[in-house]
C-alpha cells in the first residue's frame, strides 16, 4: 500500500505575517518541512509548513497534494478535496492526486464523482493494485458488484498477498452468492492476518451461509475478542443463534449490540423475532415497531441548529474576541471606543444596546473588519443570522485572513442549509488557525453528501 503523510494542520497567524521567516526561507524549504514534520508526525507544523509553501509559490501541486493529506488526517474531506482539486489544476497527469480525491469523495458518498478519479488514476497507472482495489470498493458502493469483482481480480494478481485485497475480493464474492469462493479468499487473507477482524467477520458469514453454524460461531466469537466494541459483530452472531434457534441466547447478543449502537434498527428486528418465539408477543411487537421508525425515520432536522450555532459561537466572544482584541491608543474617530463598550455590554448580557455601539463603530470606521466582525457575532446571538452574514462578509473582504470570521460564517452557512459551502469556510478557517472549526468539521461535515 501507498504511503500516506497525515498531518494535521492550524496555521500560525504569526509565521502568516511574519516577513522576516519568509526571507530567510524558501518555499522549497518549507515544502521540505512539511514532508519531515508528517514523517515525524508533528501533523500542525506540516501543514503549517505546507500553507507557507503555498503561499510563498502558489503553483507547486505537490503542496497542495501533500497539505490535501494532512487535512485528511484532520477529518476535513472537503478541504481535502479542494486541494487536490488545484493540485491536479496544476499537474494534471498525477495518478495519486485523483486516487486521493476519489478516496475522499466516496468518504463524502460522491461515488460517481469518485469512479471517475479512479478510472482517471487507473490510466494513468495501470500497475498499480492500489488504484484497482480502490476502484472496487467504489464499484461495490454502487452496487456493481460483477465489476468490482474484476477490479479486485486484477489488484489481487498486482500484489496476491494484500490481505486487504483478499478480504475485499471476498466480501464481493459474498456478495454475489460465491461463499466457497469467499471462504478461500478468507482463508488466504488470515493466513496473511491473522488477527484481521474484517476477515474473520466475513469468512463468518459464508460459513453462516454454508450452514457452519459451529464455524461461523467461531470466527465471530474470535472477531468480537479481538473487537469488543463492534456492534455489527454481536448483531451477525445473533444471526447464527437464532439461525441454530438458540433464542435466548441470541437475544443477549441483540441486546449487547443495542448497548452499543441503539440505531441499530436491524437488532431490533431480529430481536423481536427471537421473542416472538419465546411466547413474549407484546415485548417483540414493541422491538418490530423500532425496527420500522427507526428505518422511516428522518437522520437529522434543522429544528436545533439555532441551539447548534449558539453553542459553537460561544467560544469566539467568550476567548477570541477579547483576548484578540487590544486597543493600543484611541484613534481620533473613537471607533475603538464603542467597539469595547459594546463587548462589555454584551459580555453583560445587554445584547441590543451593544448591537447600537457596534452599529455607531461601522458608521466611524467603516474600513475596519473587526467592528464588523464582532457586529456579526452580535447579531447572531439576536438571531439576525441574515445580517450575522453580511458582517462577516463584510470582515474577509477587509480582511481575507480573518480565520474566525470563516468559522461564523461556515456555522450560519451549514445551518441555514447549504452545508458544502458552510463546511468550505470551516476548512478555510481551520487552515487560517481557528482549530475549534475542526470539531465541527468533524462532527458535521464528513456527514455532508456532496
Amino acid at each position: 500500500m501507498k504511503k500516506f503523510y497525515a498531518s494535521l494542520f492550524a496555521v500560525s497567524l504569526a509565521l502568516l505575517t511574519s516577513t522576516g521567516a519568509f526571507s530567510q526561507q524558501t518555499a522549497v524549504d518549507f515544502f521540505n518541512e512539511g514532508i519531515q514534520k508528517s514523517n515525524a508526525k508533528d501533523f500542525t507544523g506540516a501543514l503549517q509548513a505546507f500553507t507557507t509553501a503555498i503561499i510563498m509559490n502558489p503553483e507547486n501541486a505537490p503542496s497542495y497534494y501533500n497539505r490535501a493529506l494532512a487535512k485528511t488526517s484532520l477529518n476535513d474531506i472537503q478541504g481535502a478535496v479542494s486541494d487536490l482539486d488545484q493540485a491536479i489544476e496544476l499537474n494534471p497527469q498525477e495518478a495519486n492526486a485523483y486516487l486521493y480525491r476519489g478516496i475522499n469523495r466516496s468518504k463524502l458518498e460522491d461515488n460517481r464523482g469518485a469512479m471517475q478519479d479512479f478510472n482517471r488514476a487507473v490510466e494513468l497507472s495501470p500497475n498499480d493494485a492500489f488504484l484497482y482495489y480502490n476502484r472496487g470498493l467504489c464499484k461495490l458502493q454502487l452496487g456493481y458488484s460483477a465489476a468490482a469483482l474484476n477490479d479486485f481480480n486484477r489488484a489481487s494478481s498486482l500484489s496476491p498477498n494484500d490481505a486487504n485485497i483478499l478480504t475485499a475480493r471476498g466480501n464481493c464474492k459474498n456478495g454475489l452468492n460465491d461463499f466457497r469462493g469467499a471462504l478461500a479468499d478468507f482463508g488466504l487473507a488470515l493466513e496473511k492476518s491473522p488477527n484481521k477482524t474484517t476477515a474473520l467477520s466475513g469468512r463468518g458469514y459464508s460459513r453462516f451461509k454454508l450452514e457452519d453454524y459451529k464455524g461461523s460461531l467461531a470466527d465471530f466469537s474470535r472477531a468480537i475478542e479481538l473487537a469488543p466494541t463492534d456492534a455489527d459483530l454481536f448483531y451477525k452472531r445473533g444471526l447464527v443463534k437464532t439461525r441454530m434457534g438458540e433464542f435466548d441466547n441470541a437475544v443477549v447478543d441483540y441486546n449487547k449490540t443495542l448497548e452499543l449502537n441503539p440505531n441499530h434498527y436491524k437488532a431490533y428486528f431480529s430481536r423481536g423475532f427471537c421473542r416472538s418465539r419465546t411466547g413474549n408477543a407484546k415485548v417483540a411487537l414493541g422491538d418490530l415497531d423500532k425496527s420500522i421508525e427507526m428505518d422511516n425515520r428522518s437522520i437529522q432536522t434543522k429544528a436545533y441548529y439555532s441551539e447548534f450555532i449558539t453553542q459553537n459561537m460561544l467560544p469566539l466572544f467568550a476567548t477570541v474576541v477579547q483576548e484578540r482584541y487590544k486597543v493600543a491608543e484611541l484613534g481620533d474617530d473613537r471607533a475603538d471606543a464603542y467597539i469595547v463598550r459594546g463587548m462589555l455590554k454584551n459580555a453583560n448580557g445587554d445584547s441590543k444596546p451593544a448591537l447600537l455601539d457596534l452599529n455607531r463603530a461601522v458608521e466611524l470606521n467603516p474600513t475596519s473588519a473587526e467592528s464588523y466582525f464582532i457586529r456579526g457575532i452580535i447579531r447572531s446571538s439576536l438571531g439576525d443570522q441574515k445580517g450575522a452574514m453580511i458582517d462577516c462578509n463584510s470582515t474577509v473582504r477587509l480582511n481575507p485572513r480573518h480565520a474566525e470570521a470563516y468559522y461564523l460564517r461556515g456555522l450560519i452557512r451549514y445551518d441555514t442549509g447549504d452545508e458544502v459551502s458552510g463546511c468550505a469556510d470551516l476548512s478555510r478557517s481551520g487552515e487560517l488557525g481557528y482549530v475549534q472549526a475542526y470539531k465541527i468539521i468533524t462532527e458535521r461535515c464528513n456527514k455532508t453528501v456532496r
